[in-house]
């Protein structure tokens, strides 16, 4: 059997929306793409990972307050006319009916109010006891693996089917820094994808360097309070003492949060669906007969 598994459902959802065809509809038409992608791809999962526990991430804020007080660009390039996200319709018409087909299986479904599912991942794979394996399209989530406990990336970048285990060795390998540096190296470099603008002119291997010389972004604003040149690349210091106000702003953005409260939860992975009924109703609605059917047969071992 293997650890805790951390969905990162948002991120899962969205790559099964697009993904699956949107002519994959319930009998009235209504689209139903992204609920059969979901759930095939948690049937695959348990089948080959074996997790003995198993809990479905949520974002109870996908933009929380405090990351854009701190950096008012935060994802700003996703904010539609009216407030919200730009979550398709077809999508976020799907999201209740995934959150309603999970609590009638019983797997755990956890949001906390103000916070992403980045931050439930967080707190979860630090909190909680044994081997974690977290299963994202986020590369956000590096900062959190260590091989001292361990905790794992599955990372859905290729597809369920080609997941990529990124352990420390891995985020060493690929971006030069250690796993629990990425957040800093991430800092420095910035992430227009989250509308996050870097320090203009550090691009990857001057983040590298920066992390590799000084070992954090504390490390480096305390050489630049001593006023340090040696370890600095070419022309970095300068940059990196202009973005002060940035640096400050964006540590906060980029790091999860590992310590928010969580309702109780049971996150055992259910052998049998916690509300049969429910789900009976539920995959007659929304004609999920084939996902439901698979999910069922991967959670009871068969």
């Amino acid at each position: 059997m293997g650890g805790l598994m951390l969905l990162d459902t948002p991120s899962l959802y969205f790559r099964a929306f697009f993904g699956v065809p949107e002519t994959v509809t319930a009998s009235d038409g209504t689209p139903v793409n992204a609920v059969r992608g979901l759930l095939d791809m948690i049937a695959r999962l348990v089948r080959d990972r074996s997790p003995h526990a198993l809990v479905a991430c949520m974002d109870a804020d996908w933009r929380p307050a405090f990351r854009v007080e701190a950096l008012p660009s935060y994802k700003a390039h996703r904010v539609a006319a009216d407030g919200g996200d730009q979550t398709p319709d077809a999508l976020a018409t799907q999201v209740p009916v995934i959150e309603e087909v999970l609590d009638a299986f019983g797997i755990a479904r956890i949001g906390a109010a103000g916070y992403e599912a980045d931050d439930v991942i967080g707190t979860l794979a630090t909190t909680q006891d044994g081997e974690v394996d977290i299963v994202t399209g986020d590369r956000d989530l590096f900062q959190l693996v260590r091989d001292d406990k361990p905790v794992r990336v599955l990372y859905t970048a290729r597809g369920i089917k080609a997941l990529q285990v990124v352990d420390e060795a891995e985020v060493t390998a690929k971006y030069g820094v250690p796993g629990r540096a990425y957040a800093d190296f991430a800092t420095l470099r910035g992430d227009p994808s989250d509308g996050l603008p870097g320090v203009p002119g550090v691009g990857d291997k001057t983040a590298a360097a920066l992390i590799t010389r000084f070992g954090s972004l504390e490390g480096v604003e305390e050489a630049l309070d001593a006023g340090e040149t040696a370890g600095f690349p070419p022309g970095s210091r300068l940059k990196l003492e202009k973005a002060r106000d940035y640096l400050a702003a964006a540590r906060t953005v980029v790091r999860v949060a590992t310590r928010i409260p969580l309702p109780a939860f049971e996150a055992d992975v259910p052998r049998k669906p916690r509300d049969p009924e429910r789900l009976v109703a539920l995959t007659d609605r929304w004609s999920l007969d084939g996902p439901v059917n698979r999910l069922l047969a991967a959670l009871a071992g068969e």
